[in-house]
């Protein structure tokens, strides 16, 4: 057993650490955290100071009894966990464990911290060990120890207070605030009509067009030409007369690269260039960083840390950076001096390095063969922007031309660019956010003087337009822009927003559910504090503070949680119907009782206050003027219920077969009778499996008895027991990697067995 044994966090790091420590280094992973909160009330005790009681992470405790095991016969401990807080927390937590196992006599046990997995920088590291930085791990409890304060305390009153399994949190919350606010400037925006006047004309065989910028003597803003009786006048004033250039104006502009990436911008450009999700785009980077088997090479880690707030490079970097491109272009596309950025990101923390590869020299098409189509994408950008931030401008030569139509009183604008030297863009160029690309318009040479043809002159009418909704990269530009939470977790931010249904994806735009909107509303109207990004930022501020040692802990949470508390008692009071339900100002068409907007389980609804003694209902959005249809009853049958007619009726999910005697019996059965595929439920064995629609129309297959048999599985079931475990059904799996495979439901087995192979990929042999 070697006398020295590191410790990482995940086994893909560790592979990559062994061949660069060699036979003297036993490595071994903690698979993440290894301790968290007791999960249940009490875990954080703020009259204790507020105390944290521990417990080990179940699925990792066979980690810990291996690395136990291997401190026994250790002499030296070098804990490399990320380079973070949440890293410098694991190594803390597994210091303590070991502590207490009292496994440290006559051992040492250092931190050790590397933001690229390079052998250099990996060496140098083991070369040059440090104590815990308590101050870092307790910024990290105090981050825990908020959002288990508000996780544990205020998901609980949304349970109350609007329904079971909803949660809240300190940085979730403030980020469904902005995509409802968003919608709700969406729905409260009234378009509003503006007309453009243009012209067209020529000279040789180069044609352009102008816009109408001056009009008797006055500059036109956008709502000057209200309607198509305005510009009709307008039309009718300039038609017939002659046009002159009054003015040229040449510019020569440049444009500079931007920054290499952050962990924020890299999400971003991820979103939009890759269409990947910010999810996917941090997985892809951790493989990246902790290496990848290039073949002859080994395994090698191919960029530097992936969470990171610096646009700053290592000097070494920046050498190899200028003497690639140097190599590989002209003279002019290597600036004389080194180009340095300034972070713009509030509460920017600059301890490490932009996110770059870790050789320039490792360029995409070589690893192409050794990277998944994800990762390629992914670094094939890395390498890209950070090549091209230390190049030169891109340069353009603008050209703008006044056209005097009728006289000096009417002037038309021409506006062209042309790029006379590509520098960075030659390599690289930064998407954007809801920006309409116009091109780059070609203009002829034009003189002062020059009468030009007026080929057309026309009106163009345009409405103003609503905010655009959030994407995953706008909405990371935003939660960084308002200090909301750290680029590490805005990945695990918008998951979450996912997973609780509080959101939709709709042409990949957020837009908030029923119940997003019901929990916001809750949150903006009794915690508005604490969901102000004002207040949000502020406390991210502290942690900072806290992490370099300028502000304790303890009275951090002792402040936040004083005001909240008293808020939690002061809301226990409040009933559902204040919080679920909108009065209308409407009344029942059957009984002449108000009508409100209600919460239910399928979302919002329409509905009359005397319910239960009348069941009126209708959808949020369906139009009360309408002529009701009358129920199509269904013939021949009964309720299986309570024998009352069955009759067809129409859901938020469309048109179902119901009980008329609803709500005292609430028997329903679809419309269309679901395929049924003969497999017999593996579970209740009474039932067979047929084919059903979720609420987003994905199919599932689930047993007919339901729910009487809650059985599911979202592959299509194949009535072939387990080879493995012996569990009655098999079910079909498709993947683009894979193939189609039999594969096992129950998770624990794991057995798959290949039907179809994949196709293979263009360009290559089939083995």
């Amino acid at each position: 057993m070697p006398a020295n044994l590191l410790i990482v966090e995940s086994p893909s790091k560790a592979k990559t650490l062994k061949k660069y420590l060699g036979s003297d280094f036993e490595i071994l992973a903690s698979y993440g955290h290894i301790r968290d909160l007791v999960p249940k009330n009490g875990a954080v005790d703020p009259d204790k100071n507020f105390a944290m009681k521990y417990q080990i992470i179940a699925k990792n405790s066979k980690h810990v009894d291996a690395i136990a095991a291997a401190v026994r016969e250790a002499q030296h401990i070098y804990l490399a966990t990320d380079p973070d807080r949440e890293g410098e927390a694991i190594s803390w937590h597994l210091l303590e464990i070991l502590k207490n196992k009292k496994l440290l006599k006559d051992k040492t046990a250092q931190r050790v911290v590397f933001h690229e997995i390079t052998k250099q920088a990996v060496l140098d590291a083991v070369a040059h060990p440090r104590d815990i930085s308590q101050e870092l791990v307790n910024a990290q409890q105090a981050r825990r120890a908020l959002d288990y304060l508000v996780g544990f305390n205020l998901s609980p009153l949304l349970w109350k207070k609007i329904r079971r399994g909803l949660s809240a949190g300190r940085v979730q919350s403030p980020a469904l605030r902005l995509i409802c606010e968003r919608e709700a400037e969406i729905r409260a925006f009234v378009s509003q009509e503006y007309w453009s006047i243009h012209l067209d004309s020529h000279k040789g065989r180069t044609k352009f067009s102008a816009r109408l910028t001056h009009y008797q003597g006055n500059k036109l803003d956008q709502f000057d030409i209200p309607d198509d009786a305005a510009q009709a006048a307008i039309l009718a004033a300039l038609n017939g007369q002659s046009a002159q250039v009054s003015a040229v104006e040449k510019k020569k502009k440049s444009r500079s690269p931007a920054a290499p990436f952050t962990t924020s911008t890299l999400q971003q450009e991820a979103v939009r260039k890759l269409g990947m999700t910010t999810d996917r785009a941090m997985r892809a980077a951790q493989q990246l960083y902790e290496g990848v088997d290039v073949g002859s090479g080994g395994t090698i880690g191919l960029i530097t840390y992936m969470r990171t707030d610096s646009v700053a490079l290592a000097n070494e970097a920046v050498t190899e950076i200028r003497h690639y491109i140097d190599k590989h272009f002209d003279a002019d596309y290597l600036p004389k001096a080194p180009v340095t950025f300034k972070n713009k990101a509030k509460n920017a923390q600059e301890a490490h390095e932009a996110i770059r590869p870790t050789s320039i020299y490792r360029t995409p098409e070589a690893l192409k063969p050794f990277l998944t189509a994800e990762q390629f994408k992914l670094y094939d950008m890395i390498w890209k922007r950070t090549l091209a931030c230390q190049m030169t401008p891109a340069k353009f030569d603008t050209t703008s031309v006044d056209i005097a139509v009728g006289g000096a009183l009417s002037t038309f604008r021409a506006s062209g660019q042309i790029l006379v030297f590509p520098g960075f863009i030659a390599v690289y160029q930064e998407g954007e956010d809801d920006v309409v690309d116009e091109g780059e318009a070609k203009l002829p040479p034009l003189e002062v003087g020059d009468a030009l043809p007026v080929d057309k002159l026309y009106g163009e009418q345009h409405f103003t337009q609503a905010p655009p909704r959030f994407s995953e990269a706008s909405l990371v530009k935003a939660l960084e822009e308002f200090g909301i939470g750290r680029p590490s977790t805005y990945a695990s931010i918008i998951k979450t927003l996912k997973d609780r249904e509080y959101v939709n994806l709709d042409k990949k735009r957020f837009i908030p559910t029923d119940t997003g909107d019901i929990v916001n509303k809750f949150l903006t109207e009794h915690f508005q504090q604490y969901v102000d990004y004002n207040f949000t930022a502020k406390l991210e501020d502290q942690l900072d503070e806290i992490s370099t040692g300028k502000r304790e802990w303890v009275p951090v949470l002792d402040g936040f949680w004083k005001g909240f508390h008293k808020q939690l008692e002061e809301k226990e009071g409040i009933s559902r119907a204040e919080v679920t339900t909108e009065a209308l100002d409407e009344a029942c068409p059957k009984c002449g009782k108000p009508l409100n907007i209600r919460f239910g389980k399928r979302g919002r609804f329409i509905g009359c206050t005397g319910y239960p003694e009348c069941d009126y209902t209708r959808n949020l959005n369906d139009d009360p003027n309408a002529p009701q249809e009358a129920p199509v009853v269904i013939e021949d049958r009964v309720c299986p219920e309570d024998g009352g007619q069955l009759v067809v009726k129409n859901g938020p999910y469309g048109k179902f077969i119901g009980c008329a005697n609803y709500p005292k019996c609430k028997h329903i059965e679809p419309l269309e009778k679901p395929k049924d595929t003969g497999v017999e439920c593996p579970e209740c064995k009474a039932g067979h499996l047929i084919e059903r629609k979720s609420r987003y129309g994905k199919l599932f297959y689930s047993c007919n008895t339901y729910p009487k048999c809650k059985y599911a599985t979202w592959n299509p079931p194949v009535a072939e027991p387990c080879p493995k475990c012996g569990w009655p059904i098999l079910t079909l799996k498709t993947t683009k990697r894979r193939g189609t495979e039999k594969v096992c439901p129950q998770k624990e087995c794991g057995y798959s067995e290949v039907v179809i192979p994949p196709e293979p990929k263009p360009g290559k042999e089939e083995a």
